[in-house]
């Protein structure tokens, strides 16, 4: 004789419960981390924007410091070579 075992209805409710919230929440993580990967890619191509427009003003103005509230810069002094 086969007996059927079987946890509570209870027990079965709470870890069902408990289950689709793990899945909720590991389905939430990974588009967090989908967004990261998204992020990191348009920051990195916000950096390399920079660095060109960083030559351009190095090739019109030479080695400065830009103060970004006003735009007015300083230049950078040249490091003498002995």
């Amino acid at each position: 004789m086969s007996q059927e075992s079987k946890i509570t209805q209870e027990e079965l409710a709470q870890v069902t419960e408990l289950n689709s919230k793990m899945i909720q929440i590991q389905g939430e993580i990974g588009a967090g981390e989908l967004r990261k990967a998204d992020l990191v890619a348009l920051f990195a191509k916000e950096s390399e924007q920079m660095e060109v427009v960083k030559k351009e003003l190095e090739e019109k103005y030479g080695k400065v410091n830009i103060d970004l509230k006003d735009g007015s810069y300083e230049l950078i002094p040249e490091e003498e070579k002995e």
